[in-house]
């Protein structure tokens, strides 16, 4: 497993990684702070997406989603994103800006669900994805059948790598067994998952965006 930390900006204070609990302060001013959500990149650059703030979703920060998309570059392109972990769908309609051909975006929360498909049509790729209410660990306990290669992102509530870990690891491994070759996974945590858990451990490339752990692999 390959590790690496980005360099940081001197032009950018440092951040704190002491980690986060829903409902805290720190993850409020967060989820203010992402109140602007927008596209980043792609044909629909610069597209806001709505945000309802509830702190059950933890949007990822721009800088953080763009840093995953450059580490995918064009692997994007001709790929079906699937998102176990929809929340405000911004990876996966961010995967479709940038050339995905479907998402698949699957949210628990039926409220949050509806506004993926609110943000879908917002931006006109309604038609290009599939938004699905259901349980992340429920859904990949069934044979998922896109034959096309896939982008995987993994990004839940970091206590689930607490509190749930073996189901995240056998989710992740299950996906894994049965993308297409050539599929690309994404998973974010935070400093407490060991990434050495992941199938193909040794082949994960782990970077570290304070307080976010990013891993990124190849089917």
């Amino acid at each position: 497993m390959k590790k690496s930390t980005p360099k940081s900006s001197s032009s950018r204070p440092a951040k704190s990684t002491t980690k986060r609990k829903a409902g805290s302060s720190e993850e409020g001013a967060a989820a203010r702070e992402s109140v602007g959500l927008r596209i980043i990149g792609g044909r629909h650059r610069g597209r806001p997406l709505a945000y309802s703030g509830d702190l059950r979703t933890r949007p990822m920060k721009d800088r953080l989603r763009e840093a995953i998309f450059n580490l995918l570059g064009p692997e994007v392109e001709g790929a079906h994103a699937i998102d176990l972990f929809a929340g405000t769908g911004a990876l996966g309609l961010e995967a479709i800006s940038r050339g995905a051909i479907r998402a698949t975006l699957i949210e628990r929360h039926l409220p949050t669900s509806r506004l993926i498909e609110q943000n879908a049509a917002s931006i006109g790729v309604e038609k290009q994805v599939e938004v699905l209410f259901a349980d992340a660990f429920t859904w990949g306990r069934r044979n998922p059948v896109p034959q096309t290669r896939w982008v995987v992102f993994c990004s839940p509530p970091y206590d689930f790598y607490v509190e749930r870990q073996e189901e995240m690891v056998g989710l992740v491994k299950r996906l894994f067994g049965a993308a297409p070759f050539g599929s690309k996974f994404i998973v974010e945590a935070d400093d407490r998952f060991d990434f050495s858990r992941l199938p193909s451990a040794a082949d994960w490339d782990v970077r570290f965006y304070p307080p976010a752990m990013v891993g990124i692999t190849t089917r």
